[in-house]
């Protein structure tokens, strides 16, 4: 299980004038960060700076970047990244855009200003909790097909169906639990089921 935003979020802050944009948006890999900083930068392409951070967690992967695009080194880069991993986030690309008021905020409130900014953003977008779930393939008599359903419910969802002399059944479960409803299905069934993993 992983923490995540659920959509792309966008908030605006204004500070001493200047004013900071911030986009959070969930991402799978490194591709989809780079190119959202990129699209972001684009965007704003007149801005004084775009600033962002991603933190992405694939098995026991681990991406963390941060950029201060031309701040103060560890004034705004790094203060964004610590959001996502004070909010025990990944798969996350955060980029806070500012256009520079006049006023110089200083280190301290610039690094208040770009983290307030991607928290704003990461609050408008949503947090969620996603479970990584394992592929199944179940094959049941016709008499033990209800009882199993209702089974699958508990530990995940079913994905597809498919009747003919057996009844097979494409699930999806927590990952984690798989060997614990293996065990309950054939129990249940008094051995009469087949459990097999898909794609490993």
């Amino acid at each position: 299980m992983y923490r995540t935003v659920r959509s792309d979020g966008v908030a605006q802050k204004e500070f001493k004038n200047s004013v900071f944009i911030g986009h959070a948006a969930p991402i799978k890999n490194e591709a989809e960060a780079k190119a959202f900083v990129l699209a972001v930068k684009e965007r704003y392409g007149d801005a004084n700076h775009n600033v962002s951070a991603y933190l992405i967690k694939n098995g026991s992967t681990l991406v963390a970047k941060y950029d201060d695009d031309g701040e103060p080194a560890g004034s705004s880069g790094k203060p964004v990244f610590k959001v996502l991993e004070l909010k025990e986030l990944s798969n996350v690309a955060v980029v806070v855009t500012r256009y520079f008021g006049g006023v110089k905020l200083g280190f301290g409130g610039l690094s208040r200003a770009y983290r307030e900014a991607a928290v704003a953003a990461i609050e408008e977008a949503g947090i969620i909790e996603v479970h990584e779930m394992t592929a199944l393939k179940l094959k049941v008599t016709y008499s033990d097909i209800q009882p199993v359903k209702k089974l699958i419910e508990e530990y995940g969802h079913l994905v597809d169906e498919n009747y003919t002399d057996i009844v097979e059944l494409s699930v999806e479960v927590r990952k984690g639990t798989e060997e614990d409803l293996i065990s309950k299905v054939t129990d249940l069934t008094r051995n009469r089921a087949t459990v097999a993993y898909i794609n490993g």
